[in-house]
Formats: structure tokens, sequence, C-alpha cells
């Protein structure tokens, strides 16, 4: 169970690792954004308040007119109100009025490095200069006079009110991180439900299958992706078993028919050898050597002609013929053994002639082997008749013996390999019980269908469609 085991950790780290990813991006990323952000909003407040003081105040107040006083207390009352000093500093870095400073006492505060021009920017943070024991965000607004820039109006606030804004929004994005991360655990739920636990049957069904155990089945009932995989792998495994039992079957059947004849072979050799059978006789002893042999080579041949159809797939070479004059031919090739055996075919054709479209010789070879198997079955003084009929644009042939029939529940058997009925392997002693199993091969590949109709003890018939041919007779 490694791999299913594997799998879980592997998503259950991924989750892991997308969390903690997350809380250093906040704490990182997002918190240098955001405290840059609310420092650009705060600056920006600033100095809307820098430039109307540098607009109505500051200038009053640097050229000493007679409402300077006047001038400093609305700056006074504007640090009041915004809670933050208000300096004004000339050109050299003198601080000529502080809002922070009573107004009887004189400012001498001098910064030389003072440059607000060297940052690039309308503000700054940091100590100022040495002024300040903390971090603090300096903003600054040109006063000007006669056209020339003659002084800054600088406001300062502390960083630490912009830090706590800050550490507010980073505390509420780490709740609805977490909040989310909860929520999330139902996907991880879902996937343990729905992909992992359904996945982990199918391994192991696989792994029991891996260990020959084909009827074992993953007991998975649902009707999405998982429930469709445990339903083709129950499938393909009893298939598999399927196929295992034929193979069982197979190779007992090629075991026994091929046993068999060469039982009988070496042991009428042996007897001829040896002198147990004496010489006068060896001529019929001979014969049915030969006899054996032949039901040898039918067998192999059979076995090939299968293969061949199951590997490459059959090669037809359709055309249109004359079906009636196919089954005359057949049938007279059959003369000498139903001579023999007393057996009359008896020919019920529908018109003088009747074309199909199919593959001739293997047409023939079906009719072949239907009416070589209804001879070995039937009775002597038997019939065997041959009929054709048109219906709705299909022919319809029929091969029906007067024969031993066959059981009811061997019916659905006939056309597998090798397959006797219990009553035919006492009579048919050369068959090779590939003969249906080539028929149904043929009729598949035409696709057309095949049927049979038997009672045990009256006869069998088996029934076939081809397609009628377009020409016209």
């Amino acid at each position: 169970m490694k791999l299913q085991k594997t799998l879980y950790l592997k998503f259950l780290a991924a989750y892991l690792l997308f969390g903690f990813l997350c809380v250093i991006k906040i704490a990182t990323v997002t918190s240098d954004r955001t405290l840059e952000h609310l420092t650009r909003e705060r600056a920006d407040s600033l100095y809307r308040e820098a430039s109307l003081v540098s607009a109505r105040y500051a200038t009053q107040i640097y050229e000493d007119r007679a409402s300077v006083e006047i001038a400093r207390a609305q700056l006074r009352a504007i640090d009041t109100y915004i809670s933050s000093p208000i300096w004004l500093i000339n050109n050299n870095g003198k601080v000529i009025f502080n809002s922070r400073t009573p107004s009887d006492e004189e400012v001498e505060a001098i910064y030389t490095d003072f440059d607000p021009t060297s940052s690039g920017s309308y503000y700054m943070t940091g100590d100022f200069y040495g002024a300040f024991n903390e971090e603090t965000l300096s903003v600054f607004s040109p006063i000007t006079s006669r056209f020339k820039v003659v002084g800054y109006v600088v406001i300062h606030t502390p960083m630490r009110a912009i830090v706590a804004s800050r550490n507010e929004i980073l505390n509420i994005s780490y709740l609805t991180l977490g909040i989310i991360l909860l929520l999330s655990l139902i996907i991880l739920v879902v996937f343990t439900f729905v992909v992992y636990r359904p996945l982990r049957k199918i391994t192991h069904a696989a792994e029991e299958y891996a260990l020959g155990n084909m009827g074992y089945k993953a007991e998975i009932h649902g009707r999405d992706e998982m429930g469709y995989l445990a339903g083709t792998l129950n499938f393909m495994a009893s298939e598999i078993s399927r196929s295992e039992e034929n193979q069982r079957k197979f190779i007992a059947n090629v075991s026994h028919d091929f046993r068999s004849p060469l039982t009988s072979i070496r042991g009428y050799l042996a007897a001829m050898l040896d002198g147990t059978i004496p010489a006068e006789m060896h001529d019929k002893y001979l014969k049915i050597v030969g006899n054996e042999t032949e039901r040898l080579t039918k067998l192999t041949n059979g076995l090939l002609e299968l293969n061949s159809l199951n590997s490459k797939g059959m090669i037809l070479e359709y055309s249109d013929f004359d079906i009636n004059a196919v089954i005359k031919q057949t049938a007279e090739t059959f003369g000498g053994i139903c001579m023999e055996k007393k057996i009359s075919i008896e020919l019920i054709l529908t018109g003088e002639t009747l074309f199909v479209h199919a593959d001739m010789g293997k047409i023939q070879q079906v009719l072949y082997n239907l009416l070589d198997n209804a001879i070995k079955f039937s009775y002597t003084n038997s019939i065997i008749k041959v009929e054709t009929t048109e219906k709705n644009g299909r022919i319809f042939v029929s091969v029906k013996d007067s024969g031993i029939g066959i059981p009811k529940d061997s019916l659905k058997l006939v056309f597998d390999r090798f397959y006797k009925t219990d009553l035919s392997r006492g009579k048919d002693k050369k068959g090779t019980g590939l003969g249906l199993s080539i028929v149904k091969e043929i009729i598949n590949a035409h696709k057309e269908n095949i049927n049979v109709v038997s009672t045990e003890g009256v006869g069998s018939e088996f029934i076939f469609t081809l397609s009628e041919s377009d020409t016209e007779d």
C-alpha cells in the first residue's frame, strides 16, 4: 500500500506547503507592500497639509510680517488637529519655526545636511538627521517667495502609528488565511473519501489480480470515474479469469485430440513392428494410421487458420457472386461420402440465381464445414436440407440435418474451440472441434449473424445471414 500512502502524504504535504508559503508571503511581501502603501497614504495626507501651510502661513512667518504671530498660532492649531509637529526650515537647514516650541523660546536647531531634493521624493523616513529617537515620517513642501524657494515646511509623524495600522491589517490577513485553510480542509476530506479510499481499494484489487486472485472484487459503487475504473477493472479480471479457464480447456482439448491419434498410430506401428499384427493385416492397420494422420493434419491446419484469423484479423475479398451456385458446387464435393452413408442433400434454393456481397472463398468454407458437420452427425438414410431465402435485403442460408441433435445446455458452447458434446464424442471419431469455431469467425468478420436451433435426437439447423448484392440477374 505504499503507493496510496505516498500519494496521500504528497497531497497533505502540498496542502501544508501552501499554507506555509501563504504565511511567508503575508509576513514579507504583503507586510512590506502594506507598510509602503500606508506610508505613502499618510505622506500624501501630510503633504496636502504642508502645501496648505506653505501657501497660507509659512511665507508670513518667514518674511516676519505683522501677522506672524497669527500665523504661528494657526500653525500650532494645525499641529493640534493633525497631531504632528510642523517645522519651517530655510535653505541653510536652520529651523526657524517649530510648532512644538513655546513662542518665547528661540529655535536654534540647524541641520547642515538637510537637502530635500536628494531623496527624490516629497517625504523620507528615519530619524531626520538625528532629530528623533524613533523612526519618523517627514514630509516636505517648498516655501516660495518672489518665485524662489526660500525654505520648506516639514511635518513629522512617528512611524509607530503607521506600523500599528500595518500590523492590524496583517492580523486580519492571518485570520482570513486561517479561515481559508480551515475551509480548504473540506477539499482534503473530499479527496480522502472520493479519491484516496477508492484508489486504495482499486490498487489492492490490482495487487490481488497480480497474485492470481481473479475472483477478488473492488467494491466501489460510485458512478464517477473511480466507480467506472473499478467496474472496468472487475470486468477485466473476470475476462482474464474466463480467458485462463478457456486456455486451460484449450490446452486440455489440444492435448486430448493430439494424444488420441498419436497413441493409436504408435500402438499400431509398434504392433506391426514386433509382429503382434501379422503382415497380412498390415494394409488394414496402415489405412487406420493414415486416417489418424489425416485427422492430425486437419487439426493442425485448423489451429493455424484460427491463429491467423485472431492475430492478423481476417482479410476479406468482397465480390458479388451467386450463393446458389456456390451451394451446388459445395454439395457436389460430398457426393461420395453421402452415397457411402446413404445420406441425401436436398437443395431448396430461391430463384435460379441469388447474388450476395461477401468473400466467396470464405463463405464456401463456411458451407463446407456446416455440411461436413451435418453429415458426421446424421443418421443413415436421412436427408440434409440446404435452403436459401431472401427477406428485407438479407439472404438467409440454412443447413438442416436429421441427426443426433445437440443437448440444450450445449447450444451456447458449440462455437467454442474444441468443444464437443458428450453425444458427439461417441460418434465423431475424426472431428477436431474447430470447424464451427472457424465458421463463427468468418461470419463475424462479415459482420453477419449465425444461429443454431437443435433438438436432441431430432436434428440441428444452422442459419447464417449474408448481405444481398446490388447486382441484378
